[in-house]
């Protein structure tokens, strides 16, 4: 098998206007499903917030502007193709791809010292960004993805280790904790949300399933596994259900998605993370081929 190398000024390049396209409006799956809520939801204050959203969204895309004044958290994915090597200092360039970014404007700084709080003015910081490389040889290409979520529904993120016993017969403890997050969160996480959820390996590798699931996957796909697909039905069908709606006034909407991710478990535990991600899906992909052509995909 060939290798295929990248250089760090076209793995830069990429990279640059990968970052900026995600900030700039929604992602396309998350504005599709906004307009297809809108069209189901029967509240009419609940409607009127989910125009204004869509509006604000397309607004954002025309004037190059972010729709949020949150910058949200970056975490870079980064999948290898078949072939695919890197050789060059990724937490370099991706930090100062950071610092531009934030210096032409389109990021407001918001990283700061864990325990000083202290800005540190650029968005980059001890471990910002996050980054996570992921291999899949079934891919014919390279993928870089950035990924800002915003940090007031991370508030409301939960995390629980179930006992064998607490699971319950088909998981409906599983079911019941999540619902029950949902709940207790109300209009706090900007809804109507995507919600990502992490279910099994340890509590670190549940919680960062949970993050992956609404970072890669398309919020408006079928899970390709039929028992998490119908789980993400379920839990989709029965938030919605609940009333709390767009913004938290009541009606149909209160999340646009969940996204299931696993991993086998010790026999002892179940950990389960409930990640919340507001409305504003401010995610982009670049795909660069063998062939050196560059996609850049807002979803």
């Amino acid at each position: 098998m060939a290798s295929i190398p990248v250089d760090e000024n076209t793995f830069e390049k990429m990279a640059y206007n990968t970052c900026k396209t995600a900030i700039i409006g929604v992602a396309e799956d998350c504005l599709k499903l906004l307009e297809y809520y809108l069209e189901k939801e029967r509240n009419n204050r609940a409607a009127k917030i989910l125009e204004t959203m869509i509006e604000n969204a397309k607004l954002a895309e025309k004037a190059g502007k972010t729709p949020c004044q949150s910058p949200g958290y970056p975490v870079v994915y980064i999948i290898l193709g078949k072939g695919y090597t890197l050789n060059l200092d990724l937490k370099k360039v991706l930090s100062s791809i950071m610092q531009r970014i934030t210096e032409e404007g389109y990021l407001r700084p918001s990283i700061v010292h864990p325990l000083t709080r202290k800005n540190t003015g650029r968005n980059v910081g001890v471990n910002v960004p996050d980054i996570e490389i992921l291999h899949d040889h079934s891919l014919e290409y390279m993928e870089v993805i950035f990924s800002f979520k915003g940090c007031g529904a991370e508030l409301f993120n939960t995390c629980k280790v179930f006992t064998p016993a607490e699971i319950g017969l088909n998981g409906e403890g599983v079911k019941r904790f999540i619902l029950e997050t949902v709940i207790r969160a109300g209009g706090g996480p900007c809804p109507p949300c995507a919600i990502g959820v992490g279910i099994g390996g340890q509590m670190h590798q549940a919680a960062k399933l949970s993050r992956k699931a609404i970072s890669i996957r398309r919020w408006d796909d079928i899970n390709p596994e039929p028992e998490l697909a119908s789980l993400e039905r379920e839990l989709s069908e029965k938030i919605n259900m609940l009333g709390i709606g767009p913004a938290g006034i009541g009606g149909d909407t209160t999340c646009l998605a969940v996204k299931v991710e696993w991993a086998y478990t010790h026999t002892a535990i179940l950990p389960v993370v409930v990640n919340f991600h507001c409305w504003v899906a401010r995610r982009a992909r670049a795909r660069m081929h063998p062939d050196g052509r560059i996609e850049i995909l807002k979803w």
